[in-house]
């Protein structure tokens, strides 16, 4: 029992020394490519030793990976109310999109980072090829769920909810992928109009500034 009860503040240390290696890798990446990133770099900044670095992470690459994963998951709960909600799916579809928007306004740096990086590096093109594909899943799964239920045209879901997603990423990647970010309120219009547009065109919708969903 004692050792269980010693563990506790030791696991909370660990992760607070871990997020701060996460956390000092995203204010890095708003002013630099990845690639100029150093491990030496990232740890002075955290004020952590730089051998602490290799109890959490095998390399830079480590921690691209976790940043990653860490705005998968953000994103999804963003998409939630779209993907799992009831009720008008157009005002649930606008309500994930101003999500979308406001986690990547957070985050952009690390969908920048990994997209360049995929291009030169196998390890991160598989990561970001993995991320896009959870994405493309998701949303081709949801759109065949809203034409089996008459809500949405029928069509080919999968070529429209890549085109939808590829859309997302680099127009994000654009407007916040780097200091200074864009303003998020014309990002969101834009993509509230674009897959509504697509996805309900059965839909009478008039988007201003009176009836749109913030």
């Amino acid at each position: 029992m004692k050792a269980v009860a010693g563990s506790a503040p030791e696991l909370r240390k660990s992760e607070r020394t871990r997020k701060a290696i996460l956390d000092s890798a995203l204010e890095l990446l708003w002013s630099r490519p990845f690639r100029e990133i150093t491990i030496a770099e990232l740890m002075s900044i955290t004020g952590v030793g730089r051998s602490a670095f290799y109890q959490y992470f095998d390399d830079l690459y480590g921690v691209m990976e976790m940043l990653l994963l860490g705005l998968e998951e953000d994103i999804q709960t963003a998409a939630a109310p779209w993907f799992g909600g009831e009720g008008d799916p157009v005002a649930l579809l606008h309500e994930s999109l101003a999500e979308l928007v406001r986690v990547c306004y957070e985050s952009g740096p690390i969908l920048r980072a990994v997209s360049d990086a995929s291009t030169t590096d196998e390890r991160l093109d598989r990561s970001w090829t993995s991320f896009l594909g959870v994405f493309d899943d998701a949303v081709t799964a949801q759109i065949e769920q809203q034409q089996n239920e008459g809500l949405i045209p029928v069509f080919d879901a999968r070529p429209v909810a890549v085109a939808l997603n590829r859309l997302d990423a680099y127009l994000l990647i654009d407007a916040f992928g780097r200091h200074p970010r864009h303003n998020p309120e014309p990002v969101r219009e834009a993509l509230t109009r674009i897959w509504s547009s697509t996805l309900y065109e059965s839909y009478s919708l008039h988007i201003t500034e009176g009836n749109t969903p913030s």
